[in-house]
């Protein structure tokens, strides 16, 4: 089994998550424009083995995109905004902001990149670290992981 989590936009956040709940990769790509991404996202789709689900932030025509080609692929299509998963990683002083949600999702996402024992990043992008807790949220809502592993709770 494998989520495919996207943090949706022409700069897209990637994040894919297996079976066991663990991270596998994470990556951010700018697509400049709708075109590119929807020449891209079959390839990405293709590429993953044993593509379960997918879980989009986001919506409109780049939404789309993503949906379509789930679709006529037979996969699970989850679409969120931003208030549905960040409750359960954040405080709410902590999600007034979108800057300063940014700044939390990087810190959270490093200690999901270090739990998964995924390669750890040189740089990593806002959309690819909320990628990846978009991601963590899919894997607890579908049952994979039961809550938030004791590694990644706040004290």
């Amino acid at each position: 089994m494998a989520l495919l989590a996207v943090d949706m936009g022409l700069r897209t956040g990637l994040a894919l998550y297996e079976g066991t709940g663990r991270l596998v990769w994470y990556r951010s790509h700018n697509y400049g424009s709708t075109e590119r991404l929807k020449q891209d996202v079959p390839r990405i789709l293709e590429s993953i083995n044993g593509l379960t689900a997918l879980v989009i932030e986001g919506g409109g025509n780049l939404a789309n995109v993503w949906l379509k080609e789930a679709e006529r692929r037979g996969k699970r299509v989850i679409c969120i905004g931003a208030e549905t998963w960040r409750p359960l990683f954040f405080y709410p002083r902590e999600q007034k902001s979108g800057l300063a949600a940014k700044k939390y999702a990087g810190e959270l996402a490093r200690n999901v990149i270090i739990w998964s024992g995924a390669k750890k990043p040189t740089a990593l992008r806002h959309d690819a670290a909320e990628a990846i807790l978009i991601g963590l949220w899919g894997v607890i809502r579908m049952g994979w992981i039961q809550e938030l592993p004791r590694e990644l709770q706040r004290k």
